[in-house]
């Protein structure tokens, strides 16, 4: 509970975890509880290119011709929105993706912290074969737990839901193999900084409440007077 010798502190962190880990719930809850702001390279490579500007448009000409953005390119759109954010928090949500990504990125706008989600293998591949989705909205649902209340209708529309085809078992399984094969030594970099956090649980909202414990002590700093009087 904040007093009047305590302020917040802001923090510049990265969340990683495997597909249907439930990386994307945990984020929103994050970004809710903290006010910070949330970096997602995709939505920013968006954005530079509806707006058509100069990053935006050096990014379209790599994906017109069917080619991966470089990760220089990558770099410059994550650093010019985190510029703009100036003295606030932040949330970078899918980056890195590679070593060398984490190490320019730890060069230009150091990360203090990585909140890692561990969720083992089978229970993620338990919880999508269950997850069915209103792909208009992107609301879920889960079977055996926040089900619908019709079954496989969208609660507020009435519409069909879906499973998506990369929640499919099989689909899934190489999903995360990929990921684990390109993520370790992301991981790896940051395990040798010192600077992994490790959540693990069977659901969001048994992991949530530890990294919004984390995270309120980490942004909570007392005042030297306080401290003086400690």
């Amino acid at each position: 509970m904040f007093t009047k010798n305590m302020s917040s502190k802001i923090f510049r962190a990265v969340i990683l975890g495997p597909p249907a880990a439930g990386k994307g719930t945990i984020s929103r809850r994050i970004l809710k509880k903290f006010n910070c702001d949330h970096v997602a390279p995709g939505d920013i490579l968006r954005l530079h290119i509806e707006k058509n500007t100069r990053l935006g448009q050096q990014a379209k000409r790599y994906l017109q011709e069917g080619k991966l953005v470089p990760d220089d390119l990558v770099i410059k759109l994550v650093s010019s929105s985190i510029n703009e954010i100036g003295n606030r928090s932040w949330l970078l949500d899918g980056f890195p993706r590679t070593e060398q990504q984490a190490r320019i990125l730890q060069h230009s706008d150091p990360v203090e912290f990585v909140i890692n989600l561990k969720v083992s293998t089978q229970l993620i591949i338990d919880r999508a074969k269950n997850r069915w989705v209103h792909l208009p909205s992107g609301r879920a649902y889960n079977i055996g737990f926040n089900e619908p209340k019709i079954p496989f209708k969208d609660d507020l529309t009435g519409e069909d839901l879906i499973q998506r085809e990369d929640d499919k078992p099989e689909v899934l399984e190489k999903r995360l193999d990929i990921y684990w094969k390109t993520m370790q030594p992301v991981l790896d970099f940051y395990k040798n900084l010192d600077i992994v956090y490790d959540f693990s649980g069977k659901s969001t909202d048994e992991i949530y409440p530890k990294i919004e414990k984390f995270l309120t002590e980490r942004t909570i700093c007392c005042s030297k007077a306080a401290l003086n009087k400690g």
